[in-house]
């Protein structure tokens, strides 16, 4: 194996790129730039960028106890005895079922059950949009549920005025869907004494 004599630089070829020269670092960074933004444009962007956006929030539920409830309580107070929340019309926001009487000294007056939906414009309060049962129809209620988008209620009540009061004799499970843009009453077990 022979081993060459380090070569005179002047025997070399003339490589004329291997001179810098303006001209050529000019070419040299256009084309580098070029690259740079050809390769952002085609990277994907942040990772949260194509995403799919979010669905919007619903609304919280209705408050119960700010409604006006087309009670009739001769200047007593009214009171709200139970409350349940859900989507009973399939908009995607909550409505508020309320069982209310109207506050008594002694005894168990009649409730009205009512379902509620948010008031028109912020900080209106909760508006009743369907009287579900009425105070006059003289039922008690002692369960109240929304599931499945329906509201499902137990309500006592008297086979005749000569019941008393205090002794509801009278049992039924009742329930309301949502159809056709209105309450429709379903029952759950034939009405039976309790």
């Amino acid at each position: 194996m022979q081993h060459s004599a380090a070569q005179d630089p002047a025997d070399l070829p003339d490589l004329a790129h291997t001179h810098a020269r303006p001209a050529h670092w000019l070419a040299t960074a256009t084309a580098t730039a070029a690259v740079v933004a050809l390769a952002g444009l085609l990277q994907p962007g942040p990772a949260g960028a194509t995403a799919a956006p979010s669905a919007p929030r619903p609304a919280p539920a209705p408050e119960a106890a700010e409604a006006d409830y087309p009670l009739e309580c001769r200047g007593a107070a009214h009171k709200v005895a139970k409350r349940a929340s859900g989507d009973l019309d399939g908009d995607g926001n909550p409505e508020t079922v309320a069982v209310v009487h109207c506050e008594a000294g002694s005894g168990t007056p009649p409730s009205g059950v009512y379902v509620l939906t948010r008031g028109r414009g912020e900080g209106a309060p909760a508006r009743v949009v369907a009287t579900l049962v009425a105070p006059k129809d003289g039922k008690n209620v002692t369960g109240l549920a929304v599931r499945d988008g329906a509201v499902h209620a137990t309500l006592l009540g008297y086979s005749s005025p000569d019941v008393p009061m205090c002794c509801p004799d009278e049992k039924e499970q009742v329930s309301w869907n949502w159809q056709d843009g209105a309450f429709v009453r379903v029952a759950r077990a034939e009405a039976r004494s309790a």
